[in-house]
């Protein structure tokens, strides 16, 4: 075929020649392929990670939604296609978002979130993998509380605070490196003296005050009080007063100024500022808008503490007598970890022979502690906002001698009870009704008392008969009464015939009656009869 025999117009290359052919093809692949990486590197998403300790899987659940809803309009981003799962349930969760710049269209980052609800040594290790030196200097720490149990706070906070020291003790030495240089990174945040107003204090930074960064974990970390709205539920059910919503956040604002977190108060309806200080934390920022954080310490439901932005002196002027040093000290002894939560190449530390951990060896170095330096932190604190699950200090009642506490018996216990009672009342029943029966006279009392009875009940509801004959208003029972007394004087008078028997005398009153009251209907007005 002529296709077939169809030769190029191209010179041919011998096998032989000194000319190489793959040298040009080579150049290509070098020029096109760093203008690849280059590009799809542009492409690549800033990868974020978010640390989310305690709380409930419900409450994680708000968090997280929250978390993706803009703080200008409390509106949340519309959703891209299939929205991502939430798997909460168990152990260690795990969940992403996508963090959109403010028209909704670019995405600016993505923000991969790690869930665990309970500070249990056994569950750490698992969070050990993802602290690496590629996630740790992107990580940002948030630990969940909630308005319902305020109570629990420094106990909660003293646990988690546990568990991370002690997990940041086993990492790798290149992993401790990265966090030695975020914690000068993170104090020096924020710390520098306007450049903007004066090009002679560049670079200047504010020195540390006191009680600031005393025990820093290498990681940002961020405090997230929710249902701010169950404040108003405890003034009014729990008779609380500003006394112990200062308390609180004096107490929460000294011991994180420790750590040099921030803290927020939020509620479902209204997150706040929460979006905005996650992502200027982890340094997510819009390529449109810039939103600055604006500290809030009056509103007593909508606090908002910027990291770096407390102090002592702060902390003091919300209300006197609130000892600043004493707390921050006990707080650093109340946060020393326990040899039972201490791990070792990622595993808790075994128990020795003869030696059993529990759950209560903390409470015992507490108590210890108690007696030689004084009290503790915690114990402070739950002193003074007490649980009323245990001693019910309700709204100004002193707790009395008796207590106010009333314990219920058990639902099948209290039915069994009354039983044998309602037993007893039917047999108290059945021998009176049999008493009853024998005093009862054979003769038929019954059928004389019922007729007695129903005779007085319709008296009582109708009243005496009464008819009116020519103008004069007659009593029929008077006029029966005269009618049988007549007739007992004539049979008393002598040359009578006998008195009739009873039967004899009821039928007599009866023909008597019928006749008498016939003849005044056959009576008219005037005493004539009457016309037919």
């Amino acid at each position: 075929m002529a296709s077939a025999r169809r030769t190029s117009n191209f010179p041919m290359r011998s096998h032989g020649g000194h000319d190489r052919p793959g040298s040009r093809d080579a150049d290509k692949e070098e020029i096109w392929k760093p203008m690849l990486d280059n590009i799809s590197s542009g492409k690549r998403l800033p990868e974020k990670s978010l640390l989310v300790l305690g709380g409930t899987p419900e409450t994680q659940r708000e968090f997280l939604e929250s978390v993706s809803t803009d703080s200008a309009n409390n509106r949340r981003p519309p959703d891209r296609g299939r929205k991502p799962p939430i798997a909460n349930q168990f152990a260690l969760g795990y969940t992403y978002q996508d963090v959109l710049d403010t028209d909704h269209e670019d995405t600016l980052a993505r923000l991969s979130l790690y869930l665990l609800a309970t500070p249990s040594p056994s569950f750490t290790p698992l969070i050990k993998p993802y602290l690496n030196p590629r996630t740790l200097p992107n990580m940002l720490i948030v630990i969940l509380l909630d308005w319902n149990h305020p109570w629990l706070w420094i106990r909660q906070l003293r646990d988690w605070i546990r568990v991370l020291r002690s997990l940041i003790l086993s990492l790798d030495d290149a992993s401790k490196v990265v966090l030695e240089e975020n914690i000068q990174t993170l104090q020096d945040k924020g710390r520098n003296i306007g450049s903007e107003t004066s090009s002679s204090m560049e670079g200047v930074t504010i020195p540390l005050g006191p009680g600031e960064w005393d025990e820093p974990l290498g990681i940002p970390l961020c405090v997230v009080c929710q249902n701010a709205d169950k404040i108003e539920t405890l003034e009014k059910e729990r008779g609380w007063k500003e006394e112990e919503f200062d308390f609180i956040l004096q107490y929460l604002r000294t011991i994180l100024l420790k750590h040099g977190s921030s803290l927020v108060y939020t509620m479902p309806t209204a997150p706040g500022s929460l979006q905005t200080l996650i992502h200027s934390t982890l340094g997510i920022k819009s390529l449109l808008k810039q939103e600055q954080l604006r500290h809030n310490v009056t509103d007593r439901d909508r606090v908002l503490v910027p990291p770096n932005w407390d102090s002592w002196a702060k902390i003091r002027i919300l209300r006197e007598g609130f000892d600043v040093e004493a707390i921050s000290e006990r707080w650093s002894v109340d946060i020393e970890i326990p040899r039972h939560m201490r791990l070792t190449n990622g595993q808790a530390i075994a128990p020795a022979e003869g030696e059993v951990f529990t759950n209560d060896e903390s409470e015992l170095t507490s108590v210890v502690q108690e007696e030689t330096d004084g009290p503790s932190a915690l114990s402070i604190y739950e002193d003074t906002i007490r649980n009323p699950e245990s001693d019910f200090p309700l709204s100004g009642l002193s707790k009395q001698s008796n207590g106010i506490e009333v314990t219920s018996k058990d639902p099948q216990d209290f039915l069994v009870e009354q039983v044998s009672v309602l037993e007893q009342l039917r047999r108290e029943d059945e021998n009176e009704a049999a008493l009853k029966a024998a005093r009862k006279d054979p003769e038929g009392p019954a059928v004389r008392t019922y007729n007695d009875d129903a005779s007085g009940v319709v008296e009582e509801h109708i009243g005496p008969v009464q008819f009116n004959m020519g103008g004069i208003q007659v009593n029929a029972d008077e006029m029966v009464k005269r009618l049988q007394d007549r007739e007992a004087n004539r049979s008393n008078e002598p040359g009578s015939p006998p008195p009739p028997t009873s039967q004899d005398s009821g039928k007599m009153d009866n023909e008597k009656l019928m006749s008498f009251f016939s003849g005044l209907l056959n009576k008219g007005p005037s005493g004539g009869p009457r016309g037919a």
